[in-house]
């Protein structure tokens, strides 16, 4: 797994304990000894979902003062049906039950990415399945790995990734004709080039600049059809804009590369995971 995961999962686990609050619980610095006791809990999926982000839970409990031991016991990107087991925290009472929220705010929101964009991917078999920008400000790296972990395919991280000129770009150089030298400025920085384009007549003038990569917004499917014959093969096409899980298969029927979504991450409802308390048996002292 990347540093750069790990890491940024770090980051967002303290930030969110420090949201909640967590080192002044009421409820649970009111448990007296109670709060002491070990307890071990179980995550436990109540809907099917694909298990993404472990690692964070691991983050979460660290940060608490890693006297909570947060064993997964499902691979990362499998799916799960309802009561599966993801993983199984062990620890003090009053340290598992300070974390339990914030763990499951970031594991729930990771595992709904993943599961979502796994039904896309597996409507739309044979094109990748692209995530966007549209990202939770502060924890894009967690839900793109996330989209990854659910069999999609990660478009830029950010701004410096790629030069990707969109409508307003084309707007402030006053229309597609005269992107050719913002192009070459683009290449003298050793990124690639995406341009966005609305209609198959716009996709043909800006194809002799040599894109890396034309991002084919809001068009029909005949237009989309229109768009890989006038291409043929020379550039990556990518169909963006109102992809649905009842429109993604036809989109990709039309020969685009990938097909991008924004819903895999500003509007995906949270995975259902559930914080369960394990009645551990009494052993019986020896004799």
């Amino acid at each position: 797994m990347e540093d750069r995961v790990l890491s940024e999962a770090s980051r967002v686990a303290a930030e969110a304990l420090g949201e909640d609050d967590a080192w002044n619980d009421a409820a649970t610095a009111s448990l007296g000894s109670a709060a002491l006791r070990p307890a071990v809990c179980e995550f436990r999926a109540r809907k099917p979902l694909v298990l993404a982000g472990w690692f964070a839970v691991e983050a979460v409990y660290e940060a608490l003062g890693g006297t909570v031991a947060a064993v997964r016991e499902a691979p990362e990107g499998a799916f799960l049906e309802a009561g599966a087991l993801l993983g199984v925290v062990r620890g003090p009472t009053g340290d598992v039950l300070r974390g339990e929220r914030t763990a499951l705010n970031i594991l729930c929101r990771m595992c709904g990415i993943a599961a979502l964009t796994r039904e896309y991917a597996k409507a739309a078999p044979g094109v990748e399945i692209l995530d966007t920008r549209k990202t939770t400000p502060g924890l894009r790296v967690l839900e793109k790995y996330a989209v990854a972990a659910g069999g999609g395919v990660n478009h830029r991280m950010g701004l410096s990734d790629m030069a990707m000129f969109k409508d307003n770009h084309v707007a402030a150089l006053g229309g597609a004709e005269f992107l050719g030298p913002a192009v070459g400025a683009a290449r003298a920085l050793g990124v690639p080039v995406e341009i966005e384009v609305d209609s198959p007549a716009q996709l043909a003038m800006v194809l002799p600049f040599g894109p890396d990569r034309v991002l084919l917004d809001n068009m029909t499917l005949p237009m989309l059809r229109e768009s890989v014959r006038l291409a043929g093969g020379r550039c990556y096409l990518e169909a963006s804009g109102g992809v649905t899980l009842e429109s993604v298969a036809a989109i990709a029927a039309t020969g685009v590369d990938g097909i991008s979504v924004g819903a895999l991450t500003h509007s995906v409802p949270s995975a259902d995971v559930g914080l369960d308390w394990r009645e551990e048996p009494v052993v019986p002292a020896g004799d």
